[in-house]
């Protein structure tokens, strides 16, 4: 297997990231692992850690709707590649993963060797992906890939603000755990409706929920 010199772990439970963290040291020996337990974490991991060669991702961290975090990380740092893992066994949701530009997916249940295969494509440049998903009929959903698109024209510090907003947080509360003026956060709402396409709050908060692969297809009408 190709030696990785650095891999994150996102998945808020600490007992998988354990798990998950022994078997990547049993694949890799001489592997440095970070971690994180949130996608605002995750965020300050990967600014800190642009040389990492692989990022281990679960879909279901706090701070993330679904395929958001994903396309996150592609927009703002397509040289690392990204594996999800997931409890989710789904065929169309891991096709959707790889349509979100993941460079492969695994099954949280999935034995050693199966994971230990996709680190080892993935590393090569390769995708993976479980037979399911290759054998599973699969068509793209544009309008979600557009609404990713958009997504991912914002800066990091406007996807963090959208990220708040989405937790129903207020312009003002935003600013404080940010360290930044309110006028600062009402510039960057402003950018983000401009490149969502929206006019209001709520309208943003739907863009970035209608991520979230229980609804894939669920997306506001003037999104379409």
């Amino acid at each position: 297997m190709q030696l990785a010199q650095k891999i994150i772990i996102a998945d808020d439970h600490p007992l998988f990231r354990t798990a998950m963290q022994q078997a990547v040291k049993q694949l890799v020996p001489d592997v440095t692992i970070e971690q994180a337990e949130s996608l605002p974490e995750l965020q300050q991991i990967v600014e800190q850690h642009k040389d990492a060669d692989l990022i281990l991702l679960d879909l279901q961290m706090p701070g993330a709707h679904g395929y958001s975090g994903l396309v996150f990380l592609r927009s703002h740092y397509p040289a690392i590649p990204v594996i999800v893992v997931s409890a989710c066994e789904d065929p169309a949701i891991m096709c959707q993963a790889i349509d979100h530009e993941a460079s492969g997916y695994i099954s949280k249940s999935s034995p050693l060797e199966h994971i230990a295969k996709a680190i080892e494509m993935v590393l090569q440049g390769d995708i993976y992906l479980p037979d399911a998903a290759r054998r599973h009929q699969h068509q793209p959903n544009q309008n979600a890939l557009d609404l990713a698109e958009r997504l991912a024209s914002l800066t990091p510090q406007q996807f963090r603000v959208l990220t708040m907003m989405s937790e129903g947080m207020l312009n003002k509360q935003i600013a404080y755990d940010l360290d930044v003026s309110e006028a600062t956060i009402k510039a960057h709402v402003t950018a983000i409706f401009r490149k969502l396409g929206v006019r209001t709050r709520t309208q943003a908060v739907i863009s970035v929920q209608s991520l979230d692969f229980e609804k894939p297809d669920t997306l506001m009408a003037n999104q379409v």
